[in-house]
């Protein structure tokens, strides 16, 4: 029987380097956690800093300072809710738009050229599989599923 554990392991490390790789857009590096708070800003549209950080599994402080720094990069900008000032909702800057779609090209492109060197069936099975191990993993009450607030 094949290790389980050492084909995620292999398969981890291999995205490991993918993400290190990634996120070089115009001079400005982005760090893989910060262009995962990109991903999750432009995919909630307009959502709290709560959401993101929960999304993530984030830790709070440890992602405020992360917004920090992407509020002075230009990327993000934090306002107020209007419905209750104490949330802050993010959202991209016209410059932030730019990265995250950039990175999400490469991407793309990097998953495309690995999608390559299998023909349309092999491809099909592995994004079917990977949906089932989502799911399964979502449904798990031991690990995976991130925290709800």
């Amino acid at each position: 029987m094949e290790n389980v554990r050492e084909l995620f392991q292999i398969m981890t490390r291999r995205f490991g380097f993918l993400d290190k790789n990634c996120c070089s857009v115009g001079g400005t590096d982005i760090s893989l956690i910060q262009s995962h708070i990109l991903y999750e800003i432009d995919r909630q549209h307009h959502p709290s800093i709560q959401q993101v950080a929960e999304a993530l599994g984030t830790d709070i402080t440890t992602f405020s300072r992360q917004i920090q720094s992407l509020i002075k990069m230009n990327l993000v900008q934090k306002t107020p809710d209007p419905a209750d000032r104490r949330v802050s909702i993010l959202s991209l800057t016209t410059e932030g738009k730019y990265v995250a779609t950039t990175i999400d090209e490469q991407m793309k492109m990097y998953l495309n050229e690995i999608f390559s060197h299998m023909n349309e069936f092999e491809k099909e099975t592995v994004i079917r599989s990977i949906k089932l191990l989502n799911d399964a993993m979502a449904k798990s009450g031991t690990c995976c599923t991130p925290p709800v607030g």
